[in-house]
Parts: C-alpha cells; sequence; structure tokens
C-alpha cells in the first residue's frame, strides 16, 4: 500500500515550500528513485523545473518536462514533472505540489506532501490528509 508523508514547514513562504521539494527530490534521486512531479499547471510545473536548475549552484538533477518532446525520450529521464497526465510508466514517488491530491497516486509506493503556513496551502493539506486517512493509508508527519 502507498505510504503519504506530509512535511509541515514553518514558512509561509511558497518559494520556502518549493525549494524545500527540491531537497526532498535530490536525496530521492541520490537513492536511485524514479521520481514524477505532480503541479496544478503547466506554468507551476514550468516554474517547479526552473527551480530544479538553480536551487542549489552544485546540484545536478537530471529532469524533464513531460509535455516538452524536444528532450531525450521519457524512459531516459529519472525524474518528469507534468500536471494534467499520469505519468508514461511505473514511478516509485510521487512529488505532490497541486493542491489536490492526483486520482493516480496509489500507484507509487509513496507520495510527499508539502505544507507550510499559508491558511490556504493548510487548508488544502487537511482535505488531502482526511482523503487519504478516510481511504486507510500509511501517513506520517514530519514537522520542520
Amino acid at each position: 500500500m502507498t505510504r503519504i508523508s506530509f512535511y509541515i514547514l514553518k514558512s509561509s513562504q511558497e518559494h520556502d515550500r518549493q525549494v524545500f521539494a527540491c531537497r526532498l527530490i535530490e536525496k530521492a534521486h541520490a537513492k536511485g528513485n524514479q521520481i514524477y512531479i505532480h503541479a496544478d499547471s503547466q506554468e507551476q510545473a514550468n516554474q517547479f523545473n526552473d527551480l530544479l536548475w538553480s536551487f542549489r549552484s552544485d546540484s545536478f538533477v537530471p529532469h524533464q518536462l513531460m509535455y516538452d518532446t524536444s528532450q531525450t525520450t521519457q524512459d531516459d529521464c529519472p525524474i518528469l514533472i507534468g500536471h494534467e497526465s499520469t505519468p508514461p510508466r511505473l514511478m516509485n514517488l510521487l512529488i505532490n505540489l497541486s493542491s489536490e491530491q492526483p486520482m493516480f497516486f496509489s500507484q507509487f509506493e509513496r507520495v510527499a506532501e508539502f505544507i507550510n503556513d499559508n491558511e490556504t496551502t493548510k487548508a488544502q493539506g487537511r482535505e488531502r490528509y482526511q482523503f487519504y486517512k478516510e481511504r486507510g493509508y500509511e501517513l506520517e508527519s514530519h514537522n520542520l
């Protein structure tokens, strides 16, 4: 069954939430995970794509936007960023940056959710937490 982790940050800044997600992605990639990053929109996916290239000057996190066909095939890339569709292959970690849980979340071994001190983000996070809990998923919370 899918294990779901909520990372609760003290900051209310969206940028801090996304930088923390980048650090977690970097660590998960180093452990050999295949990672799908789910965004709310193409705009958010593009912004996160840029951030993954620049969040740390000495970091390299190979990734690709799912709708960018100019790059290598998606089968070769360990980290994909999308917003409307399911990943094209089985991957083991879902990074959910969306305000809702994607309906395909259960195909992953793990799901990472990120909550900050923004009231809207907290309310959406509570709804997702309740959704997972009502369905019997293993939940863990990390206060940072």
